[in-house]
This record gives C-alpha cells, structure tokens and sequence, in this order.
C-alpha cells in the first residue's frame, strides 16, 4: 500500500510500485516510473523519462529528471536511469541525457548524494560512490564504483573518474583521475593512492602492494606513463594492475600528475 499525501500531484501514466511514500506538494510527472520501497519527501519534482529503482530515499525540494541545461537541447527522447538503495538529499538535480551523449544518465546502487549535489546530462555513475554537498558533475562525466568525491568539488564535461579514487573536498577537477588514487588541488592533481579507501575494501594486502609498485613505476619513474603503462600489461598478472594500466593507456583528457 502505498503512502500519496493528498496535495501531490501524481500525473496520469506515471508507474509507481508498492510501499512508497510521496510528501506533500511533491509533483511526478507522467512518464516517471518508480520501483517498490521508493520514499519522496515534500516539494520534489520528478519528470521526464526517468526510471527511478527500489529503495531509494529522495529527500525535499530534489528535482529530478528535468531537462538537460544544454541550449542544444530540444525536446528529443531522453531518459535518467535510477538504480537501488541511494540516498538524494535535499536541493539536488539530476538531469536527463541528450542526443549528442547517448540519450541516458545512469546512476547506479547505494549511493549518496549530498545536499546541492548535481549530475548533469550523460553523465554515468557506478555504484557505493558518495558525493559531498555541492559536488558538481558536469556533461558526459564517467565515474566509476566506491568513488568519494569531496564537498565544492566540480567535474569537468567528459572526465572519467576510476573505481576507489577518493576527490578532496573544494578540488577543481579538469581532467581524468585513474583508479584507486587520491587527487586534490586547483587544479586538482594525484596526490598518491588512496590508501584508506583501498584497505577499507581489498582484503588481500598484496593487491595492495601490487597497486603500489603499479603506481610507482608508471608516475613516479620519469618514463612516459603510457609506455609504462603497457609494459605493465604485458609482464604484470594482477587484475588491478591492468585496471590502472589501461586506464592511463585510454585517457582522451589526460592525467594530472606532478612529473619529476
């Protein structure tokens, strides 16, 4: 049984599932479909093509789904995929895709997005990523799982941000940040791994340190990074190794790093 305070306006054609809740003078537009479990707090707005999956919480004044703030935008069929379990917290705004990026901004599970937090048009989430208040993703940016990005931290259109890579909060991120590293600064800049969040989540110590020898030899040798990148390749099994590897090898915005 689901749970509509009586000033929400619930258009005709939107899908909701079982045992939800929708706050007062929330609005859901009529090609919205959201997934059992789902919780919407007071005065959001959701519209458009989106999906919104189970057990999400979406807190007051979120908007979600509305349209790209891209001026080439005009009308065309666009859709926002929303996975399970995140938290959206207040003032948030999360936009749809557009033509020119594929059509689709996809979040994936058990994230959290902070107060003030936006993704923009195309941009792709993966999954137990935590963005604080007022981090910024701007068009057709990649982030990928266990991804921490700090509070007043904007992300450039198209960057790509690894798997475990921890962002400082009031960072100005203007190119890609590879996985399991840690980046701060104006512009932002690899300050090492990020060593908390790896011990946090690898339970083998040797992947660890395989990842450390992996960093070294491709940042810290002097040689170029992409040379470095595909010796490890081929004479490195490790499968994070490769993860880092070919990430540097595929960078388009390139790799702030402080070369000695």
């Amino acid at each position: 049984m689901n749970n509509i305070h009586k000033t929400a306006i619930i258009e005709d054609g939107a899908q909701l599932g079982d045992n939800i809740t929708v706050g007062a003078f929330t609005i859901i537009g009529k090609d919205v479909k959201i997934g059992n479990g789902t919780t919407i707090a007071s005065h959001t707005v959701i519209e458009g093509k989106t999906t919104i999956g189970e057990n999400n919480q979406i807190f007051s004044h979120a908007a979600i789904g509305t349209i790209p703030q891209d001026l080439k935008f005009d009308g065309e069929d666009v859709e926002l995929i929303i996975g399970n379990n995140n938290k959206i917290r207040e003032y948030t705004l999360f936009n749809p895709g557009t033509i020119g990026g594929g059509s689709i901004t996809k979040i994936g599970d058990n994230n959290l997005f902070m107060g003030y937090a936006h993704v923009a048009h195309d941009v792709i989430v993966g999954n137990n990523c935590v963005f604080a208040n007022v981090a910024t993703l701007a068009g057709h940016v990649e982030i990928d799982d266990n991804v921490v990005i700090g509070g007043l931290t904007p992300i450039h259109q198209f960057c790509k941000i690894g798997s475990n890579v921890m962002v400082a909060g009031g960072s100005v991120v203007t190119q890609d940040i590879p996985p399991f590293c840690l980046a701060e600064g104006n512009r932002a800049v690899l300050r090492g791994l990020n060593l908390n969040g790896l011990r946090r989540r690898f339970q083998d110590r040797s992947d660890i340190d395989a990842i450390k020898k992996a960093y070294k030899a491709i940042f810290e040798s002097g040689n170029s990074i992409s040379d470095v990148a595909k010796e490890l390749l081929e004479t490195n099994e490790n499968k994070y190794v490769h993860e880092l590897a070919n990430f540097v090898i595929a960078t388009k915005r390139g790799i702030p790093f402080n070369r000695k």
